[in-house]
């Protein structure tokens, strides 16, 4: 990547951030959200080719009851990483409710680690 592309990137981004977190954020704090936010949406990208995969591995493994153990070997197998996600939903799909985009959101981190805590 050339200069003046790894520029043009940089501003776009930036410019994204000051319309996006402006008074929600102080500007020295955008690299709080926008790391972590960047890094979520390459695994995301990462697992969207098995998504369905996953989740349809981890819907069998719940109805059959199959326990922790059995989804922690099984669903990264599915992935093809040593991370998955059993949301229904995407970064993409998350914008398809932005009056719920906060509990969707939560719902989408937790579904990382969600798998490997233990059921009431």
């Amino acid at each position: 990547m050339n200069h003046t592309t790894h520029n043009t990137i940089v501003n776009f981004i930036w410019n994204i951030a000051d319309d996006v977190l402006r008074d929600v954020y102080v500007r020295g704090k955008y690299r709080d959200v926008i790391l972590p936010m960047t890094v979520l949406r390459r695994l995301d990208c990462l697992l969207e080719p098995t998504k369905e995969k996953v989740l349809e591995r981890y819907k069998l493994l719940e109805e059959g009851n199959f326990g922790h153990n059995a989804v922690a070997q099984q669903l990264p197998r599915a992935s093809d990483y040593v991370f998955y996600n059993t949301s229904q939903l995407t970064f993409k799909t998350l914008l398809n409710f932005p009056s719920q985009i906060r509990a969707n959101f939560e719902n989408y981190l937790d579904s990382y680690l969600a798998p490997l805590r233990r059921k009431p």
